[in-house]
């Protein structure tokens, strides 16, 4: 498992209140000078330590030391932690104690640990040997100080370790100290830090200390944890040189596609569906569109991972006879019939964050959290659709799927995973590849609407909508288990909600719902009293009348730390028209707007044509990921757009 990942719980837990003395190492921390820290921090990590010990076996055995100074109520969850293992691991011993600013210390002991198993995953059952032991310390109130001390034994797949010393509160001081067995070597490789080099302890040992580490404050849209928080990777290498730490992408590669080994072989329930999905398919795109669908139609997704599981895919065959696979034995079982029609594919894991790896990001298992399949395409599958392409040097053009996207159509991507870098791994090894990025028209909404004025303000009539990319999968994602036809207007409900006051929807309709390969479309009517506002003999109407593409992600006090990061590509785009009032013409029409960044762009146009206003805008997302030099900028265009979104048309009864 590689370091014991520490994770904060908000569930009540018992709450032990029995007196000892909390050990040297915590009470040596009361007069520590805090780091650097603003009025709301709630807590201070005022000391964490990591100590590996490599046995000769590759076993390890670990202390993980910390100790928090809560500073804000909010800060009180601190007190509380989950120690995660499994069939692999094993947690030999512990503790925790609260030193509070006045009376006893508190101690809980393993005896005070409550246990339980991971349950309750989202998209599917999940099956694991992964348990988590949970503590919580008493009075973790402002003021006092609360710590743990933690043991464990892992025996790692890899012997890889991870010493993540960077925190979303400020880090006062962090060790990481490692003792080797005589022969042994070590490789580090440090992440979003400078290097830093360890002093040597003699006998094998050596350490590293970081100090006044600042917090990761939480951003909207900003970067992945892994892509932003230091990290040092430690690669152990023994003697032999044998399941040593991963120092290339081409020995991870290795490794994984030795746990592929048979796991794709075909049976012949297997072969034999091949050829019932294919029989009437014309060509090898249909034919591979045919498997596709059977995978994110038939093959359910649930999680069985025991022991090396958590990597290693189940054999084709049981995932078929079962109808149900996590992410790689989708994968597996959709390359083991697509060898059936001829057509080699390939592992990728990735992760889904864009951002969560780089080419700066040392090889680790740890990093990646997904898997899908790279494609190789024949000659002859030359259909548009196919956008998700890459062309490799050596394995020639791959189209990139997710058999675990139930509603991304074959062919596409979704965005998060586009622009991503993920290991690509082949039977000789593998490489750190990137994704292809889509255009911005294979994502996006567009709306027309056929809409008429009366003298009183009221607004009624028609728009149609379609969907296509991540913005239809939201859509189908959300009302895949909707069943009343009442529900599944609701999200033109919310939507409408935001941009005027009251309304009623007359009649809508939903459209390929279920066929992932058209794009998804709302039909809907509506009446809106009051939309245009009388300002004594004038007509006030806003001609953006639905939909709003303005932000205030950076209408922020505190100056941008990280960049923003989109989802993917985009592009949107209105037609609204907007017949007058009989009795009135157009007085004054709001200016058009033309805005181009790289990031994005943003066109509008109002003009009278006959007795008509014709509001027309794209908007256009670009870039996934705008560097904080660019946020002034992006805090422009958004402040543009909302200028534009409520910019009025002034209407006038006619002279008589």
């Amino acid at each position: 498992m590689g370091s014991l990942v520490l994770l904060l719980l908000v569930a009540l837990l018992p709450r032990p209140s029995f007196a000892a003395d909390a050990p040297a190492w915590m009470h040596a921390l009361t007069s520590a000078p805090l780091p650097p820290h603003d009025e709301k921090t709630d807590a201070i990590l005022l000391y964490s330590e990591e100590i590996l010990m490599v046995q000769p076996n590759g076993k390890l055995k670990e202390i993980d030391r910390s100790a928090y100074k809560i500073l804000r109520p909010d800060g009180r969850h601190f007190g509380k932690v989950a120690l995660p293992f499994d069939s692999d691991s094993r947690i030999t011993s512990i503790h925790g104690w609260c030193i509070p600013a006045q009376g006893k210390d508190f101690e809980v002991k393993e005896k005070d640990a409550t246990e339980r198993g991971y349950t309750d995953v989202e998209g599917g059952e999940l099956v694991t040997d992964v348990r988590v032991k949970m503590i919580s310390i008493p009075a973790a109130e402002p003021g006092n100080i609360v710590g743990f001390e933690v043991e464990h034994e892992d025996r790692p797949y890899v012997l890889q370790d991870e010493w993540s010393f960077q925190e979303s509160v400020p880090v006062g001081e962090a060790r990481y100290t490692l003792q080797l067995p005589p022969g042994w070597e070590y490789k580090a490789v440090w992440l979003n830090h400078p290097d830093l080099q360890p002093s040597t302890l003699g006998n094998n040992q050596w350490q590293w200390i970081v100090r006044n580490v600042p917090e990761i404050k939480d951003e909207q849209f900003m970067p992945p944890w892994r892509g932003i928080a230091g990290v040092m990777i430690v690669s152990l290498i023994p003697p032999s040189g044998a399941n040593h730490g991963f120092l290339t992408w081409s020995e991870m590669g290795v490794w994984y596609n030795g746990l592929l080994q048979n796991r794709r072989d075909a049976s012949p329930a297997i072969k034999q569906k091949v050829a019932e999905l294919t029989a009437n398919r014309k060509n090898s795109v249909d034919q591979m569109r045919a498997l596709a669908e059977f995978m994110q139609k038939d093959i359910r997704y649930v999680a069985i991972e025991l022991g090396i599981g958590g990597w290693q895919p189940h054999p084709a065959p049981d995932t078929f006879t079962r109808r149900f696979g996590d992410c790689k034995d989708k994968a597996t079982l959709l390359a083991s019939m697509l060898k059936e029609l001829n057509i080699d594919s390939y592992h990728v894991v990735i992760n889904t964050n864009r951002g969560g790896v780089t080419p700066a990001t040392p090889p680790h298992v740890g990093s990646f959290n997904h898997a899908i399949l790279a494609i190789h395409l024949p000659d002859t599958a030359n259909d548009p659709s196919l956008v998700a392409t890459i062309q490799h040097p050596a394995l020639g053009r791959l189209l990139f799927f997710d058999p675990t996207d139930e509603v991304t159509p074959f062919g596409e991507l979704r965005g998060p995973l586009q622009a991503n870098y993920a290991l690509l791994v082949t039977p000789s090894g593998g490489e750190l590849t990137r994704l292809p990025q889509l255009s911005t028209t294979a994502n996006g909404t567009t709306r027309t609407a056929k809409l008429t004025l009366d003298p009183r303000g009221t607004l009624s009539g028609s728009v149609h909508e379609t969907r296509v990319g991540d913005s239809a999968w939201y859509q189908r994602m959300t009302l895949r288990y909707v069943e009343k036809d009442a529900d599944r207007i609701k999200p033109i409900e919310t939507m409408m909600s935001h941009s005027m006051g009251t309304f009623q929807i007359t009649k809508a309709t939903v459209s390929n719902l279920k066929q992932n390969s058209l794009p998804f479309g709302y039909d809907w009517s509506f009446v809106a009293l009051d939309y245009g506002k009388t300002a004594g003999d004038l007509l006030l109407v806003r001609p953006r009348v639905i939909g709003s593409h303005a932000s205030g992600v950076l209408e922020t006090k505190e100056p941008r730390k990280y960049s923003i990061e989109f989802e993917g590509p985009r592009h949107d785009a209105d037609n609204f028209e907007i017949k007058l009032p009989p009795g009135y013409v157009v007085d004054e029409l709001p200016p058009p707007i033309d805005v181009d960044y790289s990031f994005g762009s943003y066109h509008s146009k109002t003009e009278a044509v006959g007795d008509t206003i014709r509001y027309t805008r794209t908007v256009e997302i670009k870039e996934l990921s705008v560097p904080v030099s660019k946020a002034d900028d992006l805090k422009k265009f958004y402040r543009i757009i909302a200028s534009d979104e409520r910019n009025t048309a002034v209407l006038k009864p006619v002279a008589h």
